[in-house]
């Protein structure tokens, strides 16, 4: 095996390099509190698709700032009330076909898909932020105030929906997991550190973490090709470099990560040069509850073989 990134001994004792801002909780609890100052104005209208042994929906509400945001909704056709299951996708991407949700539906699963804003699924980016909208999500807002950064706006949508599904009347608050690969294992844990009744967090190479260690590295490329199309275009000198990686600061989630209080399972290649292992490791090793984390020495930013066996297992304990 070839070596890129740390030692594995040293990634397990890292826990970033990308600045933390001083207000950092702060600046959560306020965009929190006004997360739920918003009426979702929830609809459930029932999809085209069906199966005999589940009830699918399409599931829109209103997130922070006007935005309609879509989910898949399917819960299993028995009485009581359901664990539930929400999934994240990956950057860029949408929350994929009905029938890709069954098997957690047959295990007894409600399961949510969401759509993240502005991406390649139904939901909304409404804009309205200064500065630049050249290309790519981790940079909108990067030149507007912090509270208008994009990703503050896509976790809170997680969180939203987290609550809103813990509502239903078919679900157990108390037994709602999460999960997602790369952007989704990211949102994964954004949604469990701001929404903190989540129980289970599965979370595979999460995208999103440690923004500074990913320059450092020289792979702001691919998923976070912007943060350099960013320097080269707005501040070529790097003038204003510390103050760039202290507003991502403010959505990173190596440094949400502290509040989340659900059992956490995660997976992490060594050879993964879009989410690079020193930052999936940021953020595992700043998870304050009961965690765990599968390494695979030799695999990249791709599915792991036989994880996804073990995450079922995991989120069956619900």
């Amino acid at each position: 095996m070839g070596l890129f990134d740390m030692p594995l001994q040293k990634l397990k004792e890292y826990t970033g390099t990308n600045p933390c801002p001083k207000d950092f909780d702060e600046y959560w609890d306020r965009a929190l509190n006004e997360m739920r100052s918003v009426d979702p104005k929830i609809e459930l209208n029932p999809s085209s698709f069906q199966v005999p042994f589940a009830e699918c929906y399409d599931l829109y509400f209103t997130g922070v700032r006007g935005a309609r945001i879509h989910a898949k909704y399917i819960k299993p056709k028995t009485d009581g009330k359901h664990p539930a299951l929400i999934r994240f996708h990956g950057y860029s991407s949408n929350s994929g076909d009905w029938n890709d949700k069954l098997n957690y539906v047959a295990a007894g699963f409600t399961v949510v898909a969401m759509d993240a804003r502005g991406q390649g699924g139904l939901s909304e980016d409404v804009g309205g932020v200064k500065g630049n909208t050249l290309n790519g999500h981790i940079i909108r807002g990067l030149d507007d105030d912090v509270d208008n950064l994009l990703f503050r706006h896509i976790f809170l949508d997680t969180a939203q929906l987290a609550g809103i599904v813990m509502n239903m009347p078919e679900v157990d608050e108390n037994r709602v997991g999460v999960m997602g690969p790369s952007q989704g294992g990211g949102l994964a844990l954004a949604c469990a550190s701001l929404e903190p009744r989540i129980r289970k967090v599965v979370s595979e190479y999460p995208f999103l973490s440690d923004y500074k260690r990913v320059w450092d590295l020289d792979l702001a490329k691919n998923a976070y090709q912007e943060i350099t199309d960013y320097f080269r275009l707005f501040d070529p000198r790097h003038e204003m470099e510390n103050e760039v990686f202290t507003k991502l600061g403010y959505i990173d989630v190596k440094n949400l990560a502290k509040r989340i209080k659900g059992d956490v399972l995660m997976c992490v290649g060594l050879m993964d040069q879009v989410c690079p292992p020193s930052t999936v490791f940021a953020a595992y090793n700043n998870i304050k509850s009961k965690k765990d984390i599968k390494v695979y020495p030799d695999y990249g930013h791709e599915p792991m073989r036989g994880f996804d066996d073990l995450a079922m297992q995991f989120l069956l304990e619900l």
